[in-house]
C-alpha cells in the first residue's frame, strides 16, 4: 500500500536526517522532493504546492534550521500535514433511525456490491447491528445474484425482487422488509452510474428521495487516482453524498486519491478496502494512515484486527491446555485461522513499524501458510494430539501425504516445539514479569 510514495518520501526527508550541518537551502531542497513524490503519487499539483507550502511555513515557524533533530521534527511536521490533508480526525458512520439506511453510489467497476457486503459483515461483527442487504442493480447482468452469494459467504439476508425493474420501488420494498422482520441496519446497493448520465442521477436521486439514508456513501476505486477524485467531486456536485469508501487500497502503490480527496470534495473518507476477503474492510483514521504512507507502521490497526478475532472462551481453554502442556496441532491450526482472517498479509507486515521497508521487496503471499496447512492435514488425530509420537515412518507418511519434503516436516515440528515451550514459559512468571514491564512502560 502505497510503496511507491513511501520510498520517495522516505528519501526526500533523508536529506534532513543525520548530523549534517541544516540550512533553509536544504529545507526547500527537501520540500521540492516531498511536492515532487506527492505529484508522482497523482496528487493535484496546486494541493501538492499548497502542501508544501504550509509544512516549509511551520518548519522555519519551529526554527528546524536549529533543532537537535531537525529531520524528526521535519517527519513530525509533513505526518500532521498529511493527517490533517486527509480529513484529520476519523469520521464515524451515521446510523441514526430505525432502521438505518445506508445508500451505497458509484461507478460500475468500482466494487460497490463486494464493499456492501463487507459494510454488513462489518456492522454484523458489532453484535448490536443486525443488517439487510438490498438489491437495487436491476441493470447489470448477475448483480442481483453476486449480491445474494456475497449475502450467503457472511450470512447477511439479500432482499431482492426480480420481476421488478423499478429500483425506487425495491428500496422502499426492502425498507419495509427490514422494519417488518427486525433489521437495524439496510444497506442498499444501487447501479453503477457516471454523473454525466442524467437519467441515472435522477433515479439514485429518487431512491435517496424515497429511503431518506442517514447515511450516503460514494464508492471509489483508488487505484484511478486523479480520475478518482474528479469523479467523486462530479457525483458529489449532483447527491451531496456524506463520506467516500476506498476500495482496492492494497493495490495502490501511489495514493494519490486518499490524499487528496478530502481537500477536493470536502468529505471525509469513511471506510477502505484492503483486500478480497469479506473482512478486509478498516474505517479510515487519516492520522494511522500518515504513519503508514511515512512507513511508521500503523499497530494500534494490527492489535485492533486481532482483537476481532479474539474469542474469550476460547483463549480461556487454550490458556488450560497451554498449561497442562495439551497444546496440540488442531489448536495451532485455528490459530492459523485467525491469523489469516485479519487480512492481507503484506498489509498486516506494512503494521509493524519499519517491517514494511524492510520487506518492501520481498512477495509476501497470501498462501503463506499452505504448507503448514498440508502438513498438519496429513496428520492423523492421535499425532495433532500428541506430535511427540512423530517418528521417522510417520514423517515420511506426512511428507508424502502432504506434497512437502521430510525436511519441511522436521522444520514444522521443530518450531513448534519451540513455540510450545515459550508459550508454556509465558504462562509462569515469564509472562508475568514481562506484563508487569509493559505495565511501566505506558
Amino acid at each position: 500500500m502505497f510503496d511507491n510514495l513511501s520510498d520517495k518520501l522516505d528519501k526526500a526527508l533523508h536529506i534532513l536526517k543525520g548530523h549534517g550541518q541544516i540550512t533553509e537551502v536544504n529545507v526547500a531542497e527537501t520540500l521540492k522532493e516531498v511536492r515532487r513524490a506527492l505529484v508522482d503519487a497523482d496528487v493535484n499539483y496546486k494541493i501538492a504546492k499548497d502542501f508544501t507550502a504550509t509544512v516549509k511555513e511551520k518548519a522555519l515557524g519551529q526554527n528546524v534550521l536549529k533543532s537537535l533533530k531537525p529531520g524528526q521534527l521535519m517527519v513530525k511536521l509533513v505526518k500532521d500535514e498529511l493527517t490533517e490533508l486527509m480529513g484529520g480526525e476519523v469520521a464515524g458512520v451515521n446510523l441514526s433511525g430505525n432502521p438505518s439506511v445506508v445508500l451505497m453510489s458509484g461507478l460500475q467497476g468500482s466494487g460497490k456490491t463486494t464493499f456492501s457486503g463487507k459494510l454488513a459483515n462489518f456492522l454484523k461483527n458489532k453484535k448490536t447491528k443486525k443488517p439487510l442487504l438490498v438489491a437495487c442493480d436491476v441493470y447489470r447482468p448477475a448483480a442481483i445474484d453476486q449480491l445474494h452469494v456475497v449475502g450467503e459467504q457472511i450470512s447477511v439476508e439479500v432482499f431482492s425482487d426480480r420481476g421488478n425493474n423499478d429500483p425506487v420501488a425495491i428500496a422502499k420494498a426492502g425498507v419495509a422488509h427490514a422494519k417488518a422482520n427486525g433489521f437495524n441496519v439496510v444497506i442498499i446497493d444501487t447501479a453503477g452510474r457516471l454523473a454525466v448520465d442524467e437519467v441515472m442521477m435522477t433515479e439514485i436521486a429518487n431512491i435517496h428521495k424515497a429511503v431518506t439514508p442517514s447515511e450516503t456513501l460514494f464508492v471509489v476505486d483508488s487505484m484511478t487516482g486523479q480520475d478518482a477524485v474528479n469523479t467523486a467531486k462530479a457525483f458529489n456536485d449532483v447527491l451531496n453524498f456524506d463520506g467516500v469508501i476506498l476500495t482496492k487500497l492494497d493495490g495502490d502503490t501511489r495514493g494519490g486519491a486518499a490524499i487528496s480527496i478530502k481537500s477536493v470534495v470536502n468529505k471525509p473518507i469513511k471506510f477502505i478496502g484492503t483486500g478480497e476477503k469479506m473482512e478486509a474492510i478498516d474505517v479510515f483514521y487519516p492520522s494511522r494512515m500518515a504513519d503508514r504512507i511515512l512507513g511508521m507502521g500503523d499497530v494500534v490497526s494490527l492489535v485492533e484486527r486481532a482483537q476481532e478475532q479474539f474469542d474469550e472462551e476460547e483463549a480461556r481453554k487454550l490458556q488450560k491446555k497451554i498449561a497442562k502442556n495439551q497444546f496440540g496441532f488442531d489448536d495451532f491450526l485455528k490459530q492459523i485461522q485467525q491469523v489469516k482472517k485479519m487480512g492481507n498479509m503484506k498489509d498486516l507486515v506494512g503494521m509493524i513499524p519499519g517491517a514494511g521497508k524492510m520487506m518492501k521487496n520481498v512477495d509476501i503471499d497470501d498462501d503463506a501458510f499452505k504448507h503448514i496447512e498440508a502438513i498438519i492435514h496429513s496428520m492423523t488425530p492421535a499425532e495433532r494430539t500428541k506430535p511427540q509420537i512423530i517418528n521417522a515412518s510417520r514423517k515420511k507418511r506426512i511428507g508424502k501425504g502432504s506434497g512437502t519434503s521430510v525436511q519441511q516436516v522436521n522444520q514444522l515440528l521443530k518450531q513448534f516445539d519451540q513455540m510450545s515451550k515459550m508459550m508454556k514459559m509465558m504462562q509462569g512468571g515469564g509472562g508475568k514479569r514481562m506484563m508487569q514491564m509493559m505495565g511501566k512502560m505506558k
